[in-house]
């Protein structure tokens, strides 16, 4: 078994496709996404209100409408603070009215060291709403409400959600798709195509040691290439490891579990596809809707519900969310044992189907 697992791992190392697929693609997507950062295109700021605010005047429906306002809605304040820690709001405001009549509001903010990046560029947009408004109304006198833009800042949160901190998780999930279906669909059809496989029956090797010795060596170098995927954006681009190390091992824990569902999706193509110009037709039925909509590039909330239905049932959705929900928001396995628990139903149903249509011969 150590020895095909050997031979297998070499093999690897020596094809393009591989090595393309499994590391080079997606850590081309990192570097273009990591030098891009947060300064492409227009930016949309997410803000919240504040519980109580008043939201019947003027000065509300003018930020509801504003075209690079969005303003979310939350249950309880717990998860406005949430939201609020991590660098997801620009801030959150409230507007109440002014018990001394004039101006006829107050108008206030608050933000967080974790949204540094987007406080300046939201706070000059907040302030022009309000003058414009004002003039409306008051013929150039900014006083339809009195506002602070410098409140006391939160400086328990130092963290600062970027673009790498949402791409790496996708891109990595999508490294472990690609290389778990592609390598080996491809490997194991050619292995059955050249008679390798049934040579190896007249060795004293059992078919399971087999199929592990072959599974090892994609395995271990997909093991690899996440590591350095990881290692990369986290010195390269300081992609966020909450707990350093503790979320190093926790993702390359999720990224195993996640490869070993992905290639039973392998095992399936390798045992129907007919020949091998049919296998990339068939692995990217697989691959491309979840490269697509299973939140690899965005979030999949941009999508209508019915398209969100299906890119919540896809396992590389679950394991991206895992995958973020580890790096940056801190949490533990057990934590997101709901995104696992998901997978692993996932990889029951596969490996079954794998186990009915697997051919040796």
């Amino acid at each position: 078994m150590l020895a095909i697992m050997v031979a297998s791992l070499r093999s690897i190392f020596r094809s393009p496709s591989a090595v393309v697929f499994g590391f080079a693609f997606p850590f081309v997507f990192i570097l273009v996404f990591g030098f891009i950062g947060n300064n492409g295109g227009a930016q949309q700021f997410n803000i919240a209100i504040e519980k109580g605010a008043d939201t019947t005047n003027e000065l509300y429906a003018a930020f509801n409408h504003a075209p690079l306002i969005k303003i979310l809605k939350f249950d309880d304040t717990n998860k406005i603070r949430n939201a609020f820690q991590k660098g997801n709001l620009a801030a959150i405001i409230n507007i109440q009215k002014n018990p001394a009549g004039n101006p006829p509001y107050l108008f206030s903010m608050k933000s967080t060291t974790s949204n540094n990046n987007q406080w300046p560029q939201f706070k000059s947009l907040a302030e022009s709403i309000i003058n414009q408004l004002s003039n409306q109304h008051y013929k150039n006198r900014p006083v339809y409400a009195q506002f602070d833009f410098e409140p006391q800042r939160d400086i328990s949160v130092i963290r600062e959600y970027k673009t790498i901190d949402f791409i790496l998780p996708g891109q990595l999930g999508f490294s472990l798709l690609a290389s778990g279906v592609f390598g080996v669909a491809f490997m194991f059809f050619n292995l059955r195509n050249t008679l390798v496989l049934k040579r190896f029956f007249a060795t004293p090797i059992t078919r399971p040691y087999i199929i592990l010795g072959e599974m090892l060596s994609r395995v271990l170098f997909q093991m690899l290439t996440a590591f350095v995927i990881i290692l990369a954006g986290n010195l390269l681009f300081g992609f966020t490891l909450v707990h350093g190390a503790v979320t190093f091992i926790n993702m390359l824990i999720l990224s195993f579990i996640g490869l070993i569902v992905f290639m039973g999706f392998g095992f399936i193509v390798s045992g129907i596809a007919k020949n091998d110009s049919t296998i990339p037709p068939l692995a990217n039925l697989i691959t491309l809707p979840q490269f697509l909509i299973g939140g690899t590039f965005f979030s999949i909330n941009v999508f209508p519900p019915w398209l969100r239905g299906i890119a919540q049932a896809m396992p590389l959705t679950h394991l991206n969310n895992a995958l973020r929900e580890v790096a940056f928001e801190g949490r533990g396995i057990w934590d997101v044992r709901s995104e696992i628990g998901i997978l692993i139903l996932w990889g029951i149903v596969i490996y079954f189907v794998a186990i009915k249509v697997f051919k040796w011969e």
